[in-house]
């Protein structure tokens, strides 16, 4: 289970990186924080394929992702 929160918090991370990096650029500045989102997200999807036995597919994605919504909302 902490591979999944490891997973899906990390893929969040990567995601609202992306527009953040868009941001800096376009306004000139250095993408300094969403460079090291970007980093620490990608590090915990890394660490969370790494850390479950086997690995994890990218069939399973969705599922993780339903199994933390499902305890953070219970």
């Amino acid at each position: 289970m902490i591979t999944d929160i490891a997973l899906v918090t990390g893929l969040v991370m990567v995601v609202l990186s992306i527009p953040a990096i868009f941001s800096a650029f376009s306004e000139g500045r250095a993408p300094r924080v969403a460079a090291v989102l970007l980093v620490v997200g990608g590090g915990m999807v890394v660490w969370a394929m790494h850390g479950k036995p086997g690995g994890i597919r990218l069939e399973e994605i969705p599922a993780a992702v339903v199994r933390v919504v499902a305890m953070v909302l219970n």
